[in-house]
């Protein structure tokens, strides 16, 4: 197997030579992107929950999280609000139901626009 690593091998570069901004760069893309998803996952979810599931939409937050290098964000339904429990059931279905992934198509939605942003901040010279 082989695999084309140079874009890779670009971003550790801008990382090594100038570390600190670009981690307040990722931070910030990773920020923006995690924020997008929990926005597009609400607005798909107002679209599938119906009647019965109305307060859920809601319950759909982000948090960011620093780490060494940039920034991590978990995304999706909190269970201590009104509704978020029924997460699960909503994105993955069951036997009874059908799964929505809402949260899927917002990820997917989302995943052009980071990339063309990480890809800029591995890249500054646009090579």
């Amino acid at each position: 197997m082989t695999a084309d690593v140079r874009n890779l091998l670009r971003f550790a570069a801008v990382l090594a030579s100038n570390a600190a901004t670009a981690s307040a760069q990722v931070t910030a893309v990773v920020g923006r992107g995690a924020l997008n998803v929990k926005n597009g996952w609400r607005d798909n979810a107002r679209a599938t929950s119906g009647h019965h599931a109305r307060l859920y939409p809601a319950s759909i937050s982000y948090d960011v999280t620093a780490i060494p290098g940039g920034a991590r964000a978990e995304i999706g339904p909190d269970k201590a609000a009104p509704q978020g429990p029924l997460g699960n059931l909503l994105e993955f279905g069951s036997s009874k139901n059908p799964p929505h992934n809402d949260g899927g198509r917002a990820l997917a939605a989302e995943d052009a626009q980071f990339t063309v942003h990480m890809t800029a901040i591995a890249d500054p010279l646009g090579r």
